[in-house]
C-alpha cells in the first residue's frame, strides 16, 4: 500500500504523455531529451574504461579527475573557484543533486521557495525534507515576476530558495537585475540558494547566464548544481554534480552517500573526456540548437501558436488558445490523439497541475529533436491540423 504522503504525486506526465505518442504514433516533441547522440568520443572513453576495468564502485563523491574537470570549467567560464576535495561533488543527475541539497539542507519546520513553473521534482524532495514549499509566480508571456510577491513570500523560516535559470519550461534566462534582487534577499533574510543550471551552455544571443554565486557574497550560500545530459546529449548517463562551499557539501554529501552513494565509474570517466572537450564544441552545439529553436518557432507560430523565442533551455512554451480555448492538459492529449504532435501541458510544472491546468493554455514542445523529426511534425500539422479543428466541437 503506498505511503500516504505520496498519494498526490502520480507517474509523470512526461511518461504518459511518451506512452500516449506511442499509442498514437505521433511525434514525440513532449520529450526532453534528444533523439541523437553525443560526441563519439565520450563514448569510446567510457567503453575503454569498462575495458581498462574500471568497473568498481567509485569514490562516493566522484572520480577526483572528474571533480577536478568541473572546477576548472567552472574558473575557466565564471571565475569561480572551487576546491575538488571538499567543494565539488558528483550525484546521478542534476535530479539527485537538487535532491540531496534539498533534503539535506532542510528539515520540518523549513520553507523552500521556488519560480513557477517549475522542474517537476522540487516538490517531491521537498515533501521528503519535511519543509514547506511556498511559489512565486512567473507571469506570461514574458514570465517576469515581481519582486513584491517574492518578498511577502519570504519569513523567518525560508531556508532555500530554488532558482532554475535557464527555466525549464519557460525558456527565461534570469538577467543580472533580478539575480541582484534575488541575492540581496538571501542577505538580507539569511537563506540559501540552491540554482538549478542544467540548462547553462543553451544560452542563445543576446540572453547571458549568469550564475548567481559570482555575485558579491553569494558563494558562500549557494548550491550550484548542473549536469553533462544536456551538454553532452547523453542524458541516459545521468552524472550531474554540485558545487558549493565545504559546509554546505558536507551536507549534501550525506544523504548522498545513504542512497545512491556513487554514481557509473566508466561513465564518470566518458564524461571527464567531454569536459575536456575544445570550446568549439561548445559553440557547434549552440548554433545547432539555434536552428532547431527557429525551425521549431517558425512552425508554431505558422500554425496559429501565440510563443516567443526562448532565450535559453532547449524548449519553446506556446499558447494555444487561439487554436483551441481549452485546459492545456486537454489541449495535449487532443494534439497528440488526432494532430499525431505530442507535447507537454504547462499546468504539470505547477504545484497544483489540476488547479492551473483549468486556466492554462499553454503547452511545452522540446527541439532537442534532430531537423527531420521537427520536419515530420510539420507534416503532421499541414495533414491533420484544419480536419482536427474543424471536428472538434469547441
Amino acid at each position: 500500500m503506498q505511503a500516504s504522503r505520496w498519494q498526490k504525486f502520480e507517474i509523470s506526465i512526461f511518461s504518459k504523455m511518451s506512452q500516449l505518442a506511442q499509442t498514437y504514433q505521433a511525434v514525440n516533441l513532449g520529450q526532453g531529451f534528444p533523439d541523437f547522440d553525443g560526441p563519439q568520443q565520450i563514448k569510446e572513453a567510457a567503453i575503454q574504461a569498462i575495458k581498462s576495468n574500471k568497473n568498481q564502485y567509485a569514490p562516493s563523491f566522484g572520480i577526483l579527475e572528474l571533480r577536478k574537470a568541473i572546477a576548472d570549467r567552472q574558473k575557466d567560464n565564471f571565475s569561480l573557484d572551487y576546491n575538488p576535495q571538499d567543494e565539488v561533488t558528483v550525484f546521478s543527475g542534476g535530479t539527485e543533486a537538487i535532491f540531496c541539497t534539498i533534503v539535506g539542507l532542510c528539515q520540518a519546520g523549513d520553507e523552500v521557495i521556488t519560480f513557477e513553473p517549475f522542474y517537476d521534482s522540487y516538490p517531491a524532495a521537498t515533501m521528503l525534507s519535511g519543509a514547506v514549499l511556498k511559489t512565486v509566480s512567473l507571469k506570461a508571456p514574458n514570465w517576469s515576476f515581481d519582486i513584491a510577491e517574492l518578498k511577502a513570500a519570504i519569513t523567518p523560516k525560508t531556508k532555500l530558495l530554488l532558482l532554475n535559470t535557464p527555466n525549464n519550461p519557460t525558456g527565461k534566462v534570469f538577467k543580472r537585475e533580478e539575480l541582484v534582487q534575488i541575492a540581496q534577499l538571501a542577505k538580507d533574510h539569511d537563506f540559501y540558494v540552491m540554482t538549478d543550471e542544467v540548462y547553462e551552455e543553451l544560452v542563445y544571443t543576446p540572453a547571458r547566464h549568469i550564475p548567481i554565486a559570482t555575485l558579491p557574497g553569494m558563494k558562500e550560500r549557494t548550491i550550484l548544481v548542473s549536469s553533462t545530459s544536456k551538454t553532452f546529449s547523453m542524458t541516459g548517463w545521468k552524472i550531474g554534480y554540485a558545487m558549493a562551499p565545504a559546509a554546505l557539501t558536507k551536507a549534501i554529501r550525506i544523504p548522498h552517500q545513504f542512497t545512491v552513494f556513487c554514481s557509473a565509474t566508466p561513465l564518470q570517466y566518458g564524461m571527464i573526456t567531454a569536459l575536456r572537450l575544445s570550446y568549439e564544441y561548445y559553440h557547434l552545439l549552440r548554433d545547432e540548437y539555434a536552428e532547431r529553436r527557429v525551425a521549431l518557432y517558425n512552425l508554431l507560430i505558422d500554425q496559429g501558436f501565440q510563443c516567443l523565442m526562448p532565450e535559453g533551455t532547449y524548449f519553446i512554451v506556446a499558447n494555444h488558445k487561439n487554436l483551441l480555448d481549452i485546459p492545456d492538459n486537454e489541449f495535449a492529449i487532443w494534439l497528440t490523439k488526432e494532430v499525431g504532435v505530442a507535447c507537454i501541458p504547462v499546468s504539470a510544472f505547477y504545484a497544483d497541475p489540476e488547479k492551473a491546468s483549468a486556466t492554462s493554455r499553454y503547452v511545452r514542445f522540446g527541439f532537442c529533436k534532430d531537423l527531420q523529426t521537427i520536419a515530420a511534425a510539420a507534416e503532421k500539422f499541414k495533414a491533420n491540423m484544419k480536419p482536427a479543428l474543424a471536428k472538434h466541437p469547441k
